[in-house]
């Protein structure tokens, strides 16, 4: 993965800002991993919080872990205990790591009185509680007592206003991790200060679960690329026929008023111009490619065509750089992934000749990316789900937010600073 070393100008507090020398730092993870039968699937979160724990225990900090797992509302429910994350965190990050059976209180307390400089406790899931997610002052107020300083590096956890996430950041002397700076600095190249010619590609099956998306982007980007049934939606209202498509036919005139916006802004929408079609959808199913302007009745696009991805490329060339959210077509399934493949060997290959800068992420797009296997060639890949897709809406992300008091935060931070 390149490393994106330009400089943001948004103003919160680093990590590296702060002496952390034989402080109890509160470090707001997100450790809700993929498992199963309580064993770890994808250990990419883990992974990527490394560094962060490795600088934290060098700086000689005593790191306590505050996370959510699942969806408890608000109820102590064992099967949703972080306890079973121990083992892997202590494989991954190459150290012991302490299980505090709550996340405040009596119990935490006890676990930390027993810490040393660059020892590293998980507590519990602090959705066992109901006031987290309610961002209840009181129940911050208790998280705050067990640390000194708060550090947040859950990104995928920054759209939701809850306690540990957003309250925390004004109680204590602040700061993002090393990971939430990464993925501010990519976000901020990729859309608010990019080189430009922009593109961006956009898949997926609905353009109603993306609309604050789409508006945002057509003011900011030269080329939007339209795949999945999304684009379908999009030819559909510019009068093709779509077959039996996957197609939002209600949503006409919102597609209708999306291009408008788009000219108005001077970008390109690029939609298939070819697609491969099936009658049914299934693993190898028998397929054909067709004008995406006139898709059979009973036939169903789920890739695009050889036609589309040429252009695709030649547009992909032309540009700096690219954004990344959604699939071309029904990756999933085997061989309709090819034109997701195609196009991502392509933005692998240009970010490495170093003519592009690509930044992914959000919903789908993680999985088709390592589908593909270029997740480690493009520029930055964000896990972050909900948090990716706010913040290309343009909308405020509160646990970015709250860290971004910087003349305050900073006298505050005073007290802790070498």
């Amino acid at each position: 993965m390149n490393d994106i070393q330009k400089e943001t100008e948004m103003s919160f507090q680093s990590l590296r800002d702060m002496n952390l020398k034989g402080r109890r730092v509160l470090l707001r993870a997100d450790l809700n991993v993929p498992a199963r039968r309580g064993k770890v699937t994808d250990t990419t979160r883990i992974d990527r919080l490394k560094p962060t724990i490795d600088f934290l225990r060098e700086a000689g900090a005593r790191i306590l872990i505050l996370s959510h797992f699942g969806r408890p509302e608000g109820e102590q429910n064992p099967e949703m205990s972080l306890a079973f994350l121990t083992p892997t965190l202590e494989e991954r990050w190459g150290c012991d790591i302490r299980f505090s059976p709550d996340c405040i209180g009596p119990k935490a307390e006890a676990v930390i009185e027993k810490m040393g400089e660059g020892d590293v406790t998980l507590l519990e899931n602090v959705r066992f509680y109901k006031e987290e997610k309610a961002n209840d002052p009181g129940f911050a107020a208790k998280l705050a007592a067990l640390g000194d300083i708060y550090v947040n590096d859950a990104f995928s956890a920054a759209h939701r206003a809850h306690a540990s996430t957003e309250g925390l950041a004004h109680l204590l002397p602040s700061a993002a991790g090393l990971l939430m700076e990464q993925e501010l600095n990519a976000l901020d190249t990729a859309l608010e200060h990019p080189q430009k010619p922009v593109a961006a590609i956009v898949g997926g099956s609905k353009i109603s679960t993306k609309l604050g998306v789409l508006n945002n982007i057509v003011q900011k980007v030269d080329y939007l690329i339209l795949g999945g049934a999304m684009a379908n939606t999009f030819l559909y209202a510019g009068g093709a026929d779509v077959g039996s498509s996957l197609c939002e036919t209600d949503m006409k005139e919102e597609a209708l008023k999306i291009s408008k916006t788009a000219k108005k802004y001077g970008c390109e929408i690029v939609l298939p111009i070819d697609s491969v079609v099936v009658s049914e959808l299934k693993l190898n199913a028998p397929s054909e490619t067709v004008d995406s302007q006139a898709i059979p009745e009973g036939k169903m696009a789920i890739d695009v065509g050889p036609q589309s991805l040429a252009h695709v490329e030649d547009i992909l060339e032309k540009c700096k750089t690219l954004l990344w959210n959604g699939p071309m077509g029904v990756f999933e399934i085997k061989p309709f992934d090819t034109g997701t493949n195609a196009l991502a060997h392509k933005a692998a290959a240009l970010t490495k000749a170093g003519q592009l800068v690509s930044i992914a992420g959000g919903g789908d797009t993680v999985a088709a990316l390592e589908n593909a296997d270029v997740c480690h060639d493009l520029s930055y890949v964000s896990t972050a789900g909900g948090a990716f897709l706010e913040w290309l809406k343009g909308e405020p992300l509160p646990g970015v937010e709250a860290l971004m008091r910087p003349a305050k935060a900073a006298k505050i931070a005073g007290h802790y600073q070498a």
